[in-house]
């Protein structure tokens, strides 16, 4: 075990025998799984840390302005309202197409022959 997960392991255990960690939100419930069945397990907890920091890898972030843009045409109550959204979702549409659906990293096989290049 490497050092700093002993040390994290004992302030944990620490702060069990103190209480500091007994009625906490969510206590008792199964923890909500995200979308992080498609991150290839390494990189989990970076993207959580990266997702609890705000940060939105480009194709998530393109993926909900689509999405909004889409919810947002539903609701549209005048022609010309209709009319931008439907440029701005083909505009979205568009820059997703040449991208491509999913960023290489959320790929696990792209990430496995990229440790195999390293000789990992």
């Amino acid at each position: 075990m490497w050092l700093i997960d002993q040390i994290a392991e004992r302030k944990i255990n620490e702060a069990v025998e103190r209480g500091d960690l007994d009625n906490l939100p969510g206590s008792g419930r199964p923890l909500r799984q995200d979308e992080d069945l498609l991150v290839p397990e390494e990189l989990r907890v970076a993207y959580r840390l990266l997702k609890n920091a705000g940060y939105l890898p480009p194709d998530v972030e393109l993926r909900r302005d689509i999405e909004s843009t889409e919810s947002l045409l539903i609701q549209a109550s005048t022609q010309e309202e209709s009319s931008s959204l439907n440029k701005r979702l083909a505009y979205l549409r568009m820059k997703s197409s040449i991208s491509g659906s999913l960023s290489p990293l959320f790929t696990e096989a792209f990430y496995t022959a990229k440790l195999e290049e390293k000789g990992q």
